[in-house]
């Protein structure tokens, strides 16, 4: 929305009480249907804010600036020269204070194991059983990693502009992911179709720092390897105890850097809420990675869970699934899919928000406002006039 003066007062119009806005995004192509200027964006992995080089010193690995105007704000904004107007220098900072000069709070969208430009070197990269290295996927078991999110989350938590965070990819990134020209389809090897235990097992790293953790969990990392490339290739199926040390060790790694992460943000930025993007399957990856909803959400984790609830068919499922295994009176946030050049049924949401309602889903978050035409924008502001109220 940066750039477009009539941003803010359109999303106002919705009826919406909150926005989530990205500042730290991996690699995207983007429509924006409502921005004079134009109508496509394209970004490589990034953030969006005003980075604090001081914060930054020893870390190992740090976020490419995509907004010139975050990495010298004299450069789009003569008036940022003077120290009143430097914090306010990237295109987050002005997106969130439009936004909140309208009334809607903000929620900072921060992606942290996605990252093209970081995950590109191969050096901290998810590497598969067979030796491939994934350049869209940083494993969440390299200790730079951790640091880095940590570090990610305590920088963005602290910006006065932000109510809370977001948190997307906050553990294991794998297999699936959009690439240019994709050539992947849903085939693994010989036998055909990979499905899901296929695309679990192409998610499966197996970097120095991974197979370390291996070696040290009892499992021979190599004969490991061998075995996830024979259960791939349509196989015999990875034997039972194999699979239990991948999920322990995987499952301690993720968990590592959850806890960092949200310690780093809460002593940042004490009380404010941080949600985290997740799925009840321990052993999801990607922009959802998996957690036990009971320690995601139970003693010092995070103050809500986020679920994809873009297919109605499933989603009130995934809503139960989750509140059955949470903490009483964990909050639970259901994101449904409101544009139709997506893929969506915007005359619909009303069902579909009452459906995971019922599932036990405390809130709703509509993707994506800014992706919207004019028709999914009426159907966003026919919902949100309805009560509940989002």
């Amino acid at each position: 929305m940066d750039g477009d003066p009539a941003a803010a007062d359109r999303i106002a119009g919705l009826g919406l009480t909150g926005i989530t806005l990205a500042a730290a995004y991996h690699a995207v192509r983007a429509v924006t249907p409502f921005h004079p200027r134009h109508r496509i964006v394209t970004r490589d992995a990034g953030v969006y804010y005003r980075v604090d080089p001081a914060r930054w010193d020893g870390v190992r690995l740090r976020p490419p600036a995509q907004d010139p105007a975050a990495a010298n704000p004299a450069a789009a904004n003569p008036a940022a020269a003077n120290p009143a107007a430097a914090g306010r220098a990237g295109s987050f900072e002005r997106a969130a204070g439009a936004l909140r000069a309208a009334g809607i709070s903000v929620t900072a969208w921060l992606v942290l194991t996605h990252n093209s430009r970081l995950a590109g070197s191969g050096e901290c990269a998810v590497r598969n059983a067979f030796g491939d290295v994934y350049p869209w996927a940083l494993c969440a078991g390299s200790p730079p990693v951790r640091e880095y999110a940590a570090t990610l989350a305590a920088e963005v938590a602290a910006l006065p502009e932000v109510d809370a965070i977001e948190l997307e990819a906050c553990g294991w990134y794998g297999f699936g992911h959009g690439s240019a020209h994709d050539k992947t389809g849903s085939v693994a090897g010989p036998a055909g179709p990979a499905g899901a235990v296929g695309d679990w097992l192409l998610s499966l790293c197996f970097c120095p720092v991974c197979s370390g953790a291996y070696l040290s969990a009892g499992a021979d990392p190599a004969k490991l390897a061998a075995q996830v490339r024979a259960a791939a290739d349509g196989g015999p199926a990875l034997p039972g105890d194999a699979a239990a040390v991948l999920d322990r060790a995987r499952g301690a790694a993720s968990g590592r850097l959850l806890a960092d992460v949200l310690t780093a943000a809460r002593a940042a930025a004490p009380g404010q809420p941080i949600l985290v993007h997740s799925d009840p399957d321990p052993r999801a990856v990607g922009a959802n990675p998996g957690y036990d909803p009971a320690v995601l959400c139970g003693p010092g984790g995070a103050d809500a869970v986020v679920l994809a609830c873009g297919n109605p068919a499933t989603a009130p499922a995934l809503v139960a699934r989750t509140a059955a295994a949470a903490p009483p009176g964990a909050r639970i946030a259901a994101v449904l899919q409101a544009v139709a050049g997506l893929g969506a049924q915007p005359e619909t949401l009303p069902a579909q928000a009452a459906a995971v309602r019922a599932a036990g889903a405390a809130e709703l978050r509509l993707y994506h406002a800014g992706l919207a035409a004019e028709s999914d924008l009426v159907a966003i502001r026919k919902l949100c006039q309805a009560p509940p109220q989002l």
